[in-house]
């Protein structure tokens, strides 16, 4: 599924996915699978599992983000 990041808290560590058709999900830093440079607006890749997204990867920057941890 296809999203934007519309709000992440860093001090907390979460943040908010707004997906293409509208729907929002939370969730927590630990989904990304990369956490360098700019977080929020960040359009992002993720699978849905249990109402919950997870494997969430940046589709910006260099490809080679994505296996940074």
């Amino acid at each position: 599924m296809i999203g934007r990041i519309t709000k992440y808290y860093g001090n907390i560590g979460v943040g908010i996915i707004t997906a293409e058709d509208g729907r929002k999900f939370r969730f927590h830093h630990k989904d990304l699978t990369s956490r360098a440079g700019r977080t929020s607006g960040v359009e992002v890749d993720f699978e849905v599992r249990s109402g919950r997204p997870s494997e969430i990867i940046p589709l910006t920057g260099s490809p080679w983000n994505a296996f940074r941890g």
